[in-house]
């Protein structure tokens, strides 16, 4: 009996694509602590995601190489904008992700900079630039985000002085902030968010409008936000209000 409705719940989440726990609990007529069972445990096998009061089909969660090339010129042309906020001698960190990564192919080979990351792209790209100072965070590697990810001690970030950090999210809202479903990736984005003297939010128009699971920064945290024309105006407005400076390409 369970065993088939875990299998008609996971079915119904890829119907529907994103789905609330109440509309499950309604639809299988069970209750909210057994439907938060039985997510724990269809989520073990990757098909789905947790998201604020509810979970998505893994439709959404694409393979990184097929996330690069959705909106592939839109995120280039992100991380064109975003690089011309690099100064000489920043240290900056840079974000694992698919647009935070496309900042690498326009910066200058000689600028003198420390890069910190947990991208592989990241650390490939910056490992061919003869005056980059290479810093690496994270002991795991996370094959579906090409990222590292656990640190083994938290407080290890907290000697670095990041000018800048380019940073990524899974979802933005106004109300949950800047949002990310994984626990490790999150303790790493919390950490730099709070330590960075300006924090700068790459990310195309797919990602407002949603939350996931963790929030590691408020959307009033911002110093500037990078993305694509056809930003929510609620979202230009409270740039206005919290003084956040928005480039929009």
């Amino acid at each position: 009996m369970k065993t088939r409705r875990l299998r008609d719940i996971e079915t119904y989440i890829h119907s529907r694509k994103n789905v609330t726990l109440d509309e499950l609990c309604l639809t299988f007529d069970v209750s909210k602590n057994t439907i938060r069972r039985d997510i724990n445990q269809i989520l073990q096998k990757g098909s789905i995601e947790k998201v604020y009061g509810g979970v998505v089909s893994a439709e959404k969660l694409i393979s990184f190489e097929n996330r690069n090339v959705e909106r592939r010129d839109e995120k280039a042309e992100i991380g064109r904008a975003a690089a011309e906020y690099v100064e000489d001698n920043d240290l900056i960190f840079i974000d694992s992700g698919t647009t935070t990564c496309t900042i690498m192919n326009v910066l200058d080979t000689d600028r003198h900079l420390t890069i910190l990351t947990n991208s592989l792209d990241v650390i490939n790209a910056a490992a061919a630039m003869p005056n980059v100072h290479l810093l690496v965070v994270g002991s795991t590697y996370k094959r579906s985000t090409r990222s590292f990810v656990g640190v083994d001690d938290m407080r290890a970030l907290e000697k670095y002085n990041v000018n800048k950090a380019f940073m990524s999210a899974t979802g933005v809202s106004l109300a949950h902030g800047l949002t990310n479903s994984d626990l490790l990736e999150y303790e790493i984005k919390k950490s730099i968010a709070k330590r960075a003297e300006k924090l700068i939010l790459l990310a195309d128009s797919d990602k407002f409008g949603r939350s996931t699971l963790l929030t590691y920064a408020a959307f009033s945290d911002l110093d500037v936000l990078v993305t694509s024309n056809d930003l929510p105006a609620d979202y230009v407005q409270s740039c206005r209000s919290n003084g956040i400076v928005l480039r929009q390409v």
